[in-house]
């Protein structure tokens, strides 16, 4: 043979010997087999360099990277045959290809912050992979235009960090805790300090870019706007793989003002916490004060319930102090109990980092510690009567460590209607609270009694939150309320009571969406959305 014959074929000898200690490295699995091979010849790529099999070393540490809740990290937790970590958008095209051809579920991750787990495991199928994002992960800022193209797999610290190093009077309203993927939050809807003056992350879409059931990468044009309304706060992983958003940037100060003021239930923390109820929501939109309530010691000692305003407001310490002495005098906010900050370093402060940290620790891709966690959530209508606060305490007590925290709604929430994007819940909720615990101790035992302690709590609260129906957020998956039994069983009527209490009267038009673009429920797990037809 000539030498340069040989030249020629030496890339394909090369990528068929890698194929071939792939296929066999994975395990004799003709399934397994055929679903590689597939990979390989669709994507015309190196498969080992994106593609992670349960037999490669770097399969377990790649796995346990961004999983948050140990619950989901066990011995018996189904685990993928592969996890796939594209690099570039067709890799996520030739996944789901193959995917389809040969019947392998996909679960998609970005950040792994999913508190359900479904982002990684499975409750019903042995064949899955994970298509892990995370490589997919660039920030591209648009100044002059005010906008930004994000990629799914970057988180959102990354996104604010690049936004803020861009300008510092431009920000973007998502969450507070920044190790979260960009994907899964814009996905759901996203809120946190700016949540009043901006409303949700998914509110301030203006592009993005998918990969459909049929392996297609489409934009906001080709996708047509009944699927761009669907991904913007539908819940993620239900329709296609969104590979990249195009966000709107917002407008922040130079300087914000930040606070946190703790009371006491001994110190009057429960007037405090009735009138907050009435004016959360009313306040200036440039005021965001929270709630953070859970279990402490009062001077004598005694076991009582800590209640923690923590607040962001767009403005300097002065204006600050006039609004609150103005609307809220019993909080009884002083110069002491503030500080003025940039917008950056209030996203530090809101995640807990320690005062005087640098920015840089937003991209260094590290992630909270972990531990055991659950959690569900509801949203107030009208103000809980002052008289059964004194219930909801004991209640609380009666847990371990448990944390409701509490965020307001109103001003630019009361303004988008309900239908604007899948999220519902707008004007005529007060705020919303998630019930939060979290453990480090693995026994069985431990978990179910904190989990028995979640579910009597949740029961507790029905008479004092939104009714028909009992409304739930989507970020924080709950699978109590609700899911699909199979791939199957997954009709719009079989999912009404959980499709509802996260999208309400947009739960229809989801699944008409759905049965759509896939009709063939190719994107199914515990709570996809389930198909319907005209």
């Amino acid at each position: 043979m000539e030498p340069n014959g040989i030249t020629k074929i030496l890339p394909y000898l090369l990528l068929a010997l890698i194929f071939m200690v792939l296929s066999t490295s994975v395990t004799s699995n003709p399934l397994c087999e055929s679903f590689f091979q597939c990979l390989y010849q669709v994507s015309n790529t190196i498969t080992s360099d994106f593609v992670f099999t349960q037999n490669d070393t770097e399969y377990s540490s790649l796995l346990q990277s961004t999983i948050i809740n140990l619950r989901f990290s066990t011995s018996t937790t189904p685990k993928p045959l592969a996890i796939i970590t594209p690099l570039t958008y067709s890799h996520v095209q030739s996944t789901i290809l193959c995917s389809k051809r040969f019947n392998v579920q996909i679960r998609i991750r970005s950040g792994g912050h999913d508190y359900a787990g479904l982002s990684y495991t499975s409750l019903y199928q042995t064949s899955f992979v994970v298509l892990d994002l995370q490589e997919l992960r660039s920030v591209k800022i648009e100044s002059d235009k005010n906008a930004a193209w994000v990629e799914t797999g970057a988180t959102v610290g990354e996104l604010y960090y690049w936004v803020s190093q861009a300008s510092p009077n431009l920000g973007f309203p998502a969450g507070v805790c920044t190790s979260v993927g960009v994907g899964g939050q814009v996905s759901g809807g996203g809120f946190g300090t700016l949540i009043r003056k901006y409303g949700l992350a998914a509110d301030n879409v203006i592009d993005a870019r998918i990969v459909d059931a049929n392996g297609r990468l489409l934009d906001r044009e080709t996708m047509g706007e009944d699927l761009f309304w669907a991904i913007r706060g539908g819940g993620g992983g239900s329709f296609g793989v969104v590979v990249a958003w195009k966000l709107n940037l917002v407008y922040v100060p130079d300087k914000v003002t930040v606070f946190s003021v703790s009371k006491s239930l001994e110190q009057g923390g429960s007037s405090l916490f009735n009138k907050w109820q009435y004016i959360g929501h009313k306040l200036s939109e440039d005021l965001f004060i929270r709630l953070i309530i859970l279990p402490g010691l009062n001077e004598a000692g005694t076991r009582t319930m800590q209640l923690t305003f923590n607040s962001m407001f767009l403005g300097n310490v002065d204006m600050l102090i006039e609004i609150v002495t103005d609307s809220f005098p019993e909080l009884g906010i002083q110069e002491s109990d503030c500080s003025e900050m940039t917008w950056i370093e209030s996203i530090l402060f809101f995640d807990g980092y320690p005062k005087g940290a640098s920015s840089d620790v937003l991209i260094d891709r590290g992630h909270k510690a972990k531990s055991y966690f659950n959690a569900k959530s509801d949203y107030v209508q009208e103000p809980i009567p002052e008289e059964k606060l004194e219930d909801i305490w004991k209640w609380c007590l009666e847990g371990d460590k448990p944390v409701l925290i509490m965020e307001p709604h109103g001003g630019k929430m009361d303004e988008i209607d309900e239908t604007s994007i899948p999220y519902p819940h707008r004007k005529g909720n007060l705020y919303s609270i998630q019930y939060f615990e979290q453990w480090q101790d693995d026994s069985t035992e431990s978990s179910e009694k904190r989990i028995s302690w979640m579910r009597k709590m949740y029961e507790n609260m029905t008479p004092y939150v939104a009714k028909n129906p009992r409304a739930a957020y989507v970020n924080y998956r709950d699978l109590d309320i609700g899911q699909n039994d199979n791939a199957n069983n997954t009709s719009y009527l079989n999912a009404l009571e959980w499709g509802r209490k996260y999208f309400g009267d947009n739960f229809r038009r989801l699944a008409l969406v759905k049965g759509g673009v896939d009709p063939d429920n190719f994107f199914f797990y515990e709570q996809s959305i389930p198909r319907d037809y005209e």
